[in-house]
């Protein structure tokens, strides 16, 4: 099987059975789903979508979060992992985009990744999802997923990754590509014990064909007849 024909494969199958994927943060707006993504960074959606509404209530926008102090805003998020860190990013971000965005939330990566607590990855998935612009953000699902199905090939890191997922598929695709990826690493092709048997990407997923069907066969073949 060629890499073309494994991602076309992949491709087909998430149309068919995950066509309207999405993220799973809660949000209103781009500026709550800029905080929501930078407070999701090493901390799961969940946890994250328990903690932003006291956030969005109290800030409703960036011109009332840049007012905060650390001492306000810091209690809100205690129970998000790194709170001393991202407490100053957030308000370190919503005072640039004040300052220099006038209030509204830039959406180019150039733009994006100026603001505190923004990276590559974050200003990924906010033009991704806001604006559907084909950018490939890459956690940690993604850059496992990716390298187990076979989709890409001995990729180092995560800006690797993203090179190669943009090389197969198509633009208009990449900004939901994300979301398929993500979703399959969270709930089925995870960490520890994938879930290899609930999924429909067996037929071509390297880790399967090279770890778990391999071993089934061997001990077939021990079995006595």
């Amino acid at each position: 099987m060629t890499r073309k024909e494994r991602f076309d494969f992949v491709l087909k199958y998430f149309q068919e059975n995950n066509p309207d994927a999405e993220t799973e943060l809660l949000y209103d707006s781009p500026y709550q789903l800029l905080v929501a993504v930078i407070l999701s960074a090493q901390c799961t959606d969940k946890r994250v979508n328990m903690t932003t509404p006291a956030i969005f209530e109290r800030y409703p926008d960036s011109s009332a979060l840049s007012k905060a102090t650390f001492e306000d805003l810091f209690p809100l998020i205690k129970s998000i992992s790194y709170p001393n860190n991202k407490t100053k990013h957030l308000i370190g971000m919503a005072q640039m985009l004040e300052e220099k965005f006038h209030g509204e939330v830039p959406l180019t990566i150039e733009e994006l990744v100026q603001l505190p607590g923004v990276g590559r990855k974050t200003a990924n998935v906010i033009t991704s999802v806001i604006d559907n612009q084909p950018n490939m953000a890459v956690d940690t699902h993604v850059f496992r997923v990716s390298a187990r199905i076979g989709l890409t090939i001995n990729a180092k890191t995560p800006l690797a990754t993203e090179k190669q997922l943009l090389q197969f598929i198509p633009r208009d695709l990449v900004h939901i590509a994300h979301h398929w990826l993500i979703l399959l690493g969270r709930y089925i092709c995870v960490a520890r014990n994938p879930k290899c048997e609930e999924c429909g990407l067996r037929p071509v997923c390297k880790y399967y064909q090279q770890h778990i069907k391999k071993g089934v066969t061997k001990i077939e073949k021990r079995q006595p007849r």
